[in-house]
């Protein structure tokens, strides 16, 4: 399943479509220039139980290693990721 990405100024989404609909989300914003801000994440019934959720926080993650970038999460489902995933740490803003 592809996640596309499209970014608006300082707010975007990582995103998964299907024929024209929007099944999952997670959108973001930049407080400053070096910190994303997850805000929110969406998975559309459709997919539920695939982990879509956990794929979109991941491509978050990659996204920000590769543009040296923070991240910090204020989503309480990539919060939990975080929490549980030590990996990451090297994003997670402080």
């Amino acid at each position: 399943m592809e996640i596309k990405q499209l970014t608006v100024g300082s707010k975007g989404v990582f995103y998964v479509e299907e024929e024209n609909e929007h099944l999952a989300e997670l959108g973001y914003h930049m407080s400053d220039s070096s910190t994303l801000v997850i805000d929110h994440t969406e998975v559309d019934k459709k997919l539920s139980g695939k982990g879509i959720g956990k794929q979109l926080v991941t491509k978050s993650v990659e996204f920000a290693r590769a543009n040296k970038l923070t991240i910090k999460p204020v989503c309480s489902y990539a919060k939990s990721l975080f929490d549980k995933i030590r990996e990451w740490d090297d994003v997670l803003a402080k």
